[in-house]
């Protein structure tokens, strides 16, 4: 982050806009919604700041400003996009002590001007630094779309009961407890669907309640998907903005992480061959243990927690302490990482049915039956195989599955450094070596594999491109 994000009070304040386009008109109205005195300097300003020469807190001085103008002044904005005006500005108003922003000369800024989205008193600043405006401006427009202008009124209509919610909840975490539950509630969604009046009476409602409903701790079980950000849920975004402390394992992607409330607390807790931060035990220990105290525990896993996750276990003790229980489903690394791949799991022409494995159990390597698994017209998805590929493919060889049986080995699958190996059974352990895939990976067995690269998605080809040229075929 190169810049400090702040909101600065310049209510009563100077600030000078140097310049009369409508860059200058865009800085002279911010300054006065949020209630500063604007001076601007400009011989022959156009329409759009001739606009605001009837606001009571704007002075136009005809001419071009002098060192003694930035005295008392807090920002000075250079807008005449006239390199020897702003190097004068950015002089003279340093001089004086004020912060300066000129429009496209960042050497002369101390400051940027954020993309902003209004929903008074609500007010969302977009910015990336200097790097990209473009794709704030193309935030910004979004979430202008998506953003229901009662959402102000709604802040509005809440403030009037700050200092009694103070009062009804006194405790810190409870009480931003208590506002989430109104907000995302139904006294949120009677005043969104313009029933104020109802709102108000359930308001008074909570009111009467205070606390009393707010003491008990919760455990969230909840899916981050393979990897890529942008395939979580909506609602679990919506807990990890909520929870008070969040248990993570080293499958979650990164960049999920960073979506976590500010300060919630993170335990990380994952788990890799021969390495466990914490024992499984332990970790449901501590989610009772945690919410016992009234927390609101997230247990956060990658993939879905309850295909191959031990959702099921963590809870079975967590349940047997009567502590409540929600579970949110992510998208499953079969169904992601076959997807980023362009590798489907089912193809009327190749598999009408697939199955979804671990090669690991608590014993160590499972003894499947490959022969019932990988075989014509099924897909075999292998979670947890990556270092057991070698054992996996000897077992399903002796006995008795076609060599030939395509494989595609996924890595970090729909992260940007996804990778994918391709090759036949009697191949693949070496090509896993030779490539040194780091992990997490899939093993996805079957004829459907014969479709990378020919689906039109994009992705990683590296390693197919190398088979066209080799001349390989699957």
């Amino acid at each position: 982050m190169d810049f400090l994000p702040i909101f600065l009070e310049v209510a009563g304040k100077r600030i000078v806009v140097d310049g009369g386009n409508t860059v200058a008109a865009r800085r002279v109205e911010r300054a006065l919604n949020a209630g500063a005195f604007v001076t601007v300097f400009d011989p022959e300003p156009g329409d759009e700041v001739r606009a605001f020469f009837e606001h009571e807190n704007l002075t136009h001085i005809a001419r071009l400003p002098y060192d003694a103008d930035f005295a008392e002044c807090i920002i000075a904005y250079g807008a005449s996009e006239v390199p020897e005006r702003d190097a004068l500005l950015h002089r003279a108003a340093k001089a004086a002590g004020a912060l300066v922003n000129v429009a496209d000369e960042k050497t002369y800024c101390d400051f940027i001007t954020p993309s902003v989205v209004e929903r008074e008193p609500i007010t969302i600043a977009i910015s990336t630094g200097g790097a990209a405006p473009v794709i704030a401006r193309i935030l910004r427009a979004r979430m202008e779309a998506m953003l229901p202008a009662a959402y102000g009124r709604l802040a509005l209509f809440l403030a009037r009961f700050r200092g009694r919610i103070y009062e009804a909840v006194p405790n810190g975490r409870n009480r931003r407890r208590f506002w989430e539950n109104l907000i995302e509630g139904p006294v949120g969604d009677a005043f969104l669907a313009g029933e104020e009046a109802l709102a108000e009476e359930r308001l008074e409602e909570d009111l009467a309640r205070g606390s009393a409903d707010l003491k008990h701790g919760e455990v969230w079980l909840v899916g981050a998907g393979p990897g890529d950000p942008d395939l979580l849920t909506f609602k679990a975004l919506r807990m990890m903005q909520h929870a008070d402390v969040v248990l993570y394992d080293r499958l979650v992607g990164d960049g999920i992480i960073d979506l976590v409330r500010r300060d919630a607390e993170r335990i990380y807790v994952g788990k890799k061959p021969r390495e466990h931060t914490l024992t499984q035990r332990e970790i449901t220990e501590l989610m009772i243990e945690r919410a016992s105290r009234g927390e609101r525990v997230l247990r956060l896993k990658g993939g879905d927690p309850f295909i191959f996750g031990r959702g099921g276990e963590e809870l079975e003790d967590v349940a047997a302490h009567g502590i409540p229980v929600e579970v949110v489903p992510g998208i499953t690394a079969a169904a992601g990482c076959g997807a980023a791949a362009g590798i489907p799991l089912t193809h009327r022409d190749h598999a009408q049915s697939c199955v979804f494995i671990t090669a690991h159990g608590a014993g160590g390597v499972l003894d499947h039956d490959w022969t019932r698994y990988a075989r014509k017209g099924q897909t075999v998805l292998v979670y947890m195989g990556l270092n057991a590929l070698g054992e996996v493919a000897q077992k399903a060889l002796s006995q008795g599955v076609d060599p030939d049986m395509p494989v595609a080995v996924i890595d970090n699958g729909t992260r940007l450094d996804q990778r994918v190996i391709i090759g036949r059974l009697d191949e693949i352990e070496a090509k896993v070596v030779e490539a040194d895939l780091p992990g997490p990976a899939l093993i996805v067995i079957g004829h459907v594999v014969s479709l990378y690269g020919k689906l039109g998605v994009k992705g990683s080809r590296s390693e197919y491109e190398m088979e066209l040229k080799a001349g390989h075929t699957l």
